[in-house]
C-alpha cells in the first residue's frame, strides 16, 4: 500500500510540474503579439522579430498561425503587421467582463495588509465623489468618512483628483457652490487642480480635517477617462505625505496595475 501512494505521489508530482512549466513555444511566439500591442503602428517582419529577440524566419512561423486565428494580420500591399479582428473581440470581451471596483478592493486589501495604511475607493456618483469602499488600518486614522460620503471638490484629495480630471460641465455646479462658500474664485484654485495634474496624483495636509493626510491616485479605463480614485490616509507624523515616498509610490503602482487592467495604455491622456 505504501509503494501505491509513492507512485500516486509520483504522477500528481509530474502532473503539477506539467502545468507549471506550460507550454514554451505559446510563450515564445506571446512576445510577438506583445510588440504588436504596444506598437501603434504596423510593423515589417524584420522589425517585429528583433524587437521581440527572435529572427525574421522563427518570427514569421509563428505569424503564419496568428494570421490564419486571427490574432495578427498582414497588409498585402507593404507586408506590415498588426493585430487581427480576433484580438479586438478578445480585448473587447475583457473589458466588457472587467469589474473596476471589485479590483480595485482586492488590490487596496494587499496593499493595506502590507502597509497597514487605510485605504479606500471612490467613484464619481450624481452627488460628486462618493466614498464606495473603506478598509481601516490597525491604527485606524480618526477621519468621520463612511460608505456613501460626497468628498469635497476643494478641501479634499479625493475631490480635487476629481476637479483636476473630469470635464468641468461635470464639476461646474458643485465647484460653483464651493467657490462661493469659500469666497474664492476660480482663478484661486486653478494652480491646485495644475499640481494635481502636474503629480498625476492628490494630495492634502490636513486640509479637510486636522492632522489627517492623505493622497488620491488616479485609475483611467480604456478611453483614458478617471474611473476610479484610489485613497490612502494616516495621521500626522505616522504617514509619510512625500511624493515619491512608499506610500505615493505603493499607491501609483496600485493605481498603475488597475488601469492596465482596465485597458489604459500609459501616455495616451
Amino acid at each position: 500500500m505504501q509503494t501505491i501512494e509513492n507512485d500516486d505521489d509520483d504522477i500528481n508530482d509530474a502532473t503539477e510540474e506539467k502545468t507549471r512549466s506550460g507550454i514554451q513555444s505559446i510563450e515564445v511566439g506571446f512576445k510577438l503579439l506583445d510588440v504588436l500591442t504596444n506598437e501603434p503602428r504596423a510593423m515589417m517582419l524584420r522589425d517585429l522579430a528583433q524587437r521581440a529577440g527572435m529572427s525574421p524566419a522563427k518570427a514569421h512561423r509563428y505569424l503564419v498561425s496568428f494570421v490564419r486565428l486571427g490574432l495578427a494580420s498582414q497588409d498585402p500591399v507593404s507586408g506590415r503587421y498588426e493585430l487581427g479582428g480576433f484580438a479586438l473581440q478578445m480585448g473587447l470581451a475583457r473589458l466588457a467582463r472587467v469589474d473596476g471596483v471589485k479590483l480595485a478592493r482586492l488590490a487596496l486589501a494587499e496593499l493595506r495588509d502590507r502597509m497597514d495604511i487605510t485605504v479606500g475607493i471612490a467613484v464619481w456618483g450624481n452627488q460628486g465623489p462618493t466614498v464606495v469602499h473603506w478598509m481601516e488600518s490597525s491604527h485606524p486614522a480618526k477621519a468621520s468618512l463612511k460608505l456613501g460620503d460626497v468628498m469635497p471638490l476643494l478641501t479634499s484629495a479625493t475631490g480635487l483628483l476629481y476637479a483636476a480630471y473630469l470635464p468641468r460641465s461635470k464639476t461646474q455646479a458643485m465647484l460653483d457652490r464651493e467657490l462661493a462658500a469659500l469666497r474664492k474664485t476660480l482663478a484661486d484654485v486653478e494652480p491646485l487642480f495644475t499640481e494635481v495634474r502636474e503629480h498625476g496624483a492628490a494630495r492634502v495636509e490636513g486640509m479637510l480635517l486636522p492632522t489627517i493626510h492623505a493622497f488620491c491616485m488616479p485609475v483611467f479605463d480604456s478611453t483614458g477617462d478617471l474611473a476610479i480614485g484610489l485613497i490612502a490616509l494616516g495621521h500626522e507624523g505616522s504617514f509619510d505625505t512625500r511624493w515619491g515616498g512608499v506610500i505615493d509610490s505603493a499607491l501609483r503602482e496600485c493605481a498603475s496595475g488597475l488601469s492596465y487592467e482596465l485597458g489604459y495604455k500609459a501616455g495616451e491622456r
